[in-house]
This record gives C-alpha cells, structure tokens and sequence, in this order.
C-alpha cells in the first residue's frame, strides 16, 4: 500500500505540472496566432502563474486519478500480458483526464481549462495525464525482493 501512495502523488504531481504548462502554452499560442506578441518572459511568468494558480484543477486531477488508477488496477490483474501494466496505467491516466474534462464541460456548461475547448488542446490534457498514468506504473511495479 505504501508502494502505490509512494506513486501515487508524484504520478498526479507529474500530470498536473504537464497539464498546468501545456494548457498556459496553448493559450498563450492561440495568443500568438492572433498576432498578439508573448514574449519567453511573459510564457515563463504565465507557466509559474499558473503553476502556483491551479491547484483546484491538482485536486481534480487527484480526484481522477483516484477514479482511474484502482480501474487499471483490476485491468492489469485481469490481463496479464507482458507490458500490460505500462499500458493500462497509461490508459487510464489518459481516460481519467479526458472524463475529467468531458465530465467538467457537461456538469458547468463551460470548459473549466480553456486550453482544452479545441481537440489538440483537450488531446495535450490527456497526453498530461497519460505521463502520470506512465510514471504511476513505474515507480508502483513491484521490486523483486533482494536475497
């Protein structure tokens, strides 16, 4: 148990951090395309910003992660294929953040992370939360007991 929880925060840390940076930078591009110069400065300061800015959006990835993890739990012991772990915590880490947001935009009526109201943005969301599918695999696998 120690083992999962011990995986567990860094692996929603990870996906937050991911999320926080890639949904500043969508933005801040879409800024960009309209003409609207965002100069390195101002990108650094907007990515700390919101870095320091959004830990509702932590607690709710913490909260899908929480939904998501114990699921790819039974599915790894279901499917016991070489990799499978890799896979299907990955997987879930990715589906955990797309009903997150899917969950978010049909409860609220708006897409609380605006980054995430186009499909490559809502896609880089979910690419944050299938490295912290990833690294929960990882770090959580068991280690074969030294003799």
């Amino acid at each position: 148990m120690i083992r999962v929880l011990k995986a567990f925060f860094p692996a929603v840390l990870l996906a937050y951090v991911v999320a926080s940076l890639f949904a500043t930078q969508t933005v801040l591009a879409n800024l960009g395309d309209l003409g609207v110069p965002v100069p390195m400065a101002v990108r650094l300061e907007a990515s700390l910003h919101d870095l320091m800015g959004m830990t509702a959006y932590l607690l709710l990835i913490l909260l899908a992660f929480v939904l998501a993890m114990p699921v790819a739990a039974g599915l790894v012991r279901a499917h016991r294929a070489p990799g499978s772990r890799l896979f299907w915590f990955t997987l879930a880490g990715f589906s955990g953040m797309l009903a997150l947001h899917l969950i978010m935009r049909e409860v609220l009526g708006i897409w609380v992370v605006a980054a995430a109201r186009e499909w490559d943005g809502l896609l880089l969301q979910c690419l944050a939360g299938a490295l912290g599918g990833w690294l929960f695999a990882v770090i959580s696998k068991a280690r074969p007991a030294s003799a």
